[in-house]
């Protein structure tokens, strides 16, 4: 079965978007009014950055600010991204894990694998996933737990303090990661949650759906 992999009509601010988020006060939501005034970013385009955050598992399906976003506020936060691609591209990272590390091709190929997607969606997956690896630290670990209630000692509201990938473009940050944590099995999980709503449905049809929805999770 295809996997939905999220992807942006523009690139060009994903590497912004996480250093005025490090430097910014975590909102009680992170609203479309927070990305124009309070991150800066008005293009048509970035109204898509919220989505981005959603599928990154930083905001919740009611765009509020959940605990993995407060570790984009401290020194980890390159780090912090890495497994929030983990979980936005999971499919990716099951089919290879080393998915950040191909070259463009092989990626497209590999989304393509995944995703069923044709040449002009792969490409575009592609791009996002591309800018986002760039500002994202593969090789660290995330130092502390207690982090995801209000970030490291390091990061602050006006924190512009720098992450852990050292020379990339539009990096996070350049501080050497911090030593890795003792192996030991990480017990959060995070679910993301698809529905095809079909074409044809009416109202008593999606209610019908969500109705079935809420139940099974009750």
């Amino acid at each position: 079965m295809p996997f939905s992999l999220p992807y942006l009509a523009s690139n060009k601010n994903v590497g912004a978007l996480f250093e005025k988020i490090a430097a910014a006060k975590i909102p009680d939501k992170f609203t479309h009014a927070v990305l124009t005034q309070t991150i800066g970013l008005k293009g048509a385009n970035d109204r898509q950055l919220i989505p981005l955050l959603r599928n990154l598992g930083f905001i919740d399906q009611a765009n509020t600010p959940t605990p993995d976003y407060n570790l984009l506020k401290g020194e980890n936060r390159a780090i912090a991204l890495a497994d929030g691609m983990k979980r936005a591209y999971g499919p990716l990272f099951d089919a290879n894990q080393q998915a950040h590390k191909l070259p463009l091709n092989s990626l497209k190929s590999l989304i393509s694998q995944v995703a069923g997607a044709d040449a002009d969606a792969s490409g575009r997956i592609a791009a996002t996933f591309s800018a986002l690896t760039k500002v994202a630290d593969f090789d660290g670990e995330l130092a502390e737990e207690g982090a995801r209630k209000g970030g490291s000692s390091g990061g602050g509201a006006g924190d512009t303090g720098n992450g852990n990938n050292a020379g990339a473009t539009g990096s996070i940050g350049d501080t050497p990661p911090p030593p890795p944590r003792a192996p030991g099995l990480r017990t959060e999980f995070h679910y993301n949650i698809q529905i095809h709503l079909p074409a044809n449905g009416n109202e008593e049809t999606y209610l019908n759906i969500f109705n079935a929805i809420r139940k099974t999770f009750q």
